[in-house]
């Protein structure tokens, strides 16, 4: 195959390698556990940006930007914050270097040790909960609806670039609210603005619900998720939305006038997506060849593509495709004309196919005869010979078909590997041998889930919204259940 690529079904793992390197998407720093996001790697983050950043401010969220480093002290306030992320930290011991006496390079100054430790985020809520307090005295001054774009730092071991990496790209919300009703409706709220980006935009479907106490954020009441199927039956959580309560009001001692003029602790909420999407793009549909992207977040929707044998024929092509090129953008697609001499136009088609580029166009001497094109889709791998009259309208057309259909493939393709066990036995067999998402009753209990966990390797994705009530017995216990959950192995 072309570029070393490996198939899916002989490594998965580095099947998944190969498309981020081909496509030229993002490569391993010289930092240990971090990645370099390369231009088209980041054009693709750019859109997705672009698009989330647009539903925040039509739900009425504002940008702002809080600082990187954290004071230690920060983290102690909320007991159940700092127990989850303590062993992810990375902490600013010093502010100084200075060159060593032997003359052996740059040493820390011992001297330059800082009076307390800043932690390098790996989320703000403490940081941000620091600051509302000074923003915040009277129900006037809420909602406070702050959205930031931003790094953060998690001490990964085992990373994988985009889906765990030391540092990524992320954003994040932090909301306070003068009530709890309003808080728990903008949590659900913002969930459902996660679905509504993954599901049209990605053309990812996902299941929608709440996290077991043992899976949820920490320092969080309540944790909404959403959760993806990838192509080799692990999910992957590709949102969360937190409602906070007020622990982070009276860890930092956030309180307001409200209108009997009382004081009272804010209601909060967290919530936040990260550049793991782009991982969960690669995974739930690209193919053997390389990358595939839906319409909607690929940086070039269209590539064109002039294949010529001398230069009269390729200023006939040039001609014709500049005046496409016009047509299209005109319908604000994204197009490209590559006439670089330097490549051949079976280089160029390979090249645009690893990257997953929805629609290719070939413009030869012959189709100029014919007043056609040669249109290929990068989902079906297909190709028709279009006439120039009307192209760019039936361009538009297929671009909507591309989305839609690699929508309807990747719920085909989780409703097929969605399954329903009773019994331990049949829950390992599914987890081994058909690998998706697994119903099953459990008893409640967080030891049990544990367990299973422990046994298993799978975890709680999430208890679905409208779930469905339903008198069972729990997979591992035997125990009274009274719904089931949707387990997998995940990522």
């Amino acid at each position: 195959m072309a570029k070393n690529s490996t198939t899916r079904d002989e490594n998965y793992s580095q099947w998944y390698n190969d498309i981020v390197k081909n496509a030229d998407l993002a490569e391993n720093s010289s930092v240990r556990g971090c990645m370099v996001i390369k231009p088209y790697g980041y054009a693709i983050w750019e859109k997705v940006q672009s698009a989330l950043d647009k539903m925040f401010k039509d739900t009425g969220h504002v940008n702002a930007y809080f600082p990187l480093f954290i004071p230690k002290s920060f983290f102690s306030r909320e007991a159940s914050h700092v127990e989850g992320f303590a062993k992810e930290c990375a902490v600013v011991t010093h502010y100084r270097l200075k060159n060593a006496e032997d003359g052996s390079g740059v040493v820390v100054d011992p001297e330059a040790k800082l009076e307390e430790e800043l932690i390098v985020r790996p989320t703000s809520e403490t940081i941000i909960w620091n600051t509302y307090k000074n923003w915040i005295q009277s129900y006037r001054d809420l909602p406070i609806l702050c959205n930031q774009w931003a790094n953060v730092v998690r001490w990964e071991m085992r990373t994988r670039l985009f889906l765990r990496t030391a540092e990524f790209l992320w954003q994040e919300g932090h909301t306070a609210h003068a009530t709890r009703e309003e808080a728990v409706a903008e949590t659900e709220r913002m969930l459902h603005v996660y679905a509504d980006f993954v599901e049209n935009f990605m053309a990812i479907p996902v299941v929608k619900g709440v996290k077991s106490p043992n899976e949820r954020f920490a320092g969080a009441l309540d944790t909404y998720c959403i959760e993806a199927l990838m192509q080799d039956g692990k999910a992957l959580q590709a949102g969360t939305s937190h409602f906070l309560g007020q622990n982070f009001a009276k860890a930092f001692d956030v309180k307001f006038l409200n209108k009997e003029n009382q004081l009272e602790y804010v209601w909060a909420t967290s919530w936040g997506v990260s550049t793991r999407l782009i991982g969960a793009l690669i995974m739930t549909h690209s193919d053997d060849k390389g990358l595939v992207l839906p319409t909607k977040l690929a940086p070039t929707q269209v590539v064109i593509i002039p294949i010529y044998k001398n230069e009269e024929q390729r200023q006939a092509i040039a001609e014709k495709a500049a005046g496409l090129v016009a047509e299209l953008k005109a319908l604000n697609i994204t197009v490209k004309f590559d006439d670089d001499d330097t490549k051949r136009s079976g280089w160029k088609f390979n090249e645009y196919e690893q990257k997953g580029v929805p629609v290719r166009i070939a413009i030869g001497p012959r189709d100029l005869e014919n007043n056609q094109a040669e249109v290929a889709r990068r989902d079906t791998l297909t190709k028709e010979s279009v006439s120039f009259d009307g192209i760019a309208a039936h361009i538009q057309q297929l671009l909507d078909e591309i989305q839609n259909n690699l929508f309807q493939k990747a719920l085909s393709f989780r409703d097929t590997h969605t399954y329903k066990a009773d019994t331990w036995e049949e829950f390992i067999d599914l987890l081994d041998n058909k690998p998706g998402f697994v119903y099953a009753h459990w008893d409640g209990t967080p030891e049990t889930e544990e367990k299973i966990k422990e046994l298993s390797k799978a975890t709680i994705r999430c208890i679905p919204f409208n779930n469905p009530k339903e008198e069972g017995k729990c997979i591992l216990t035997g125990k009274p259940s009274s719904q089931r959950v949707l387990f997998a192995r995940s990522y």
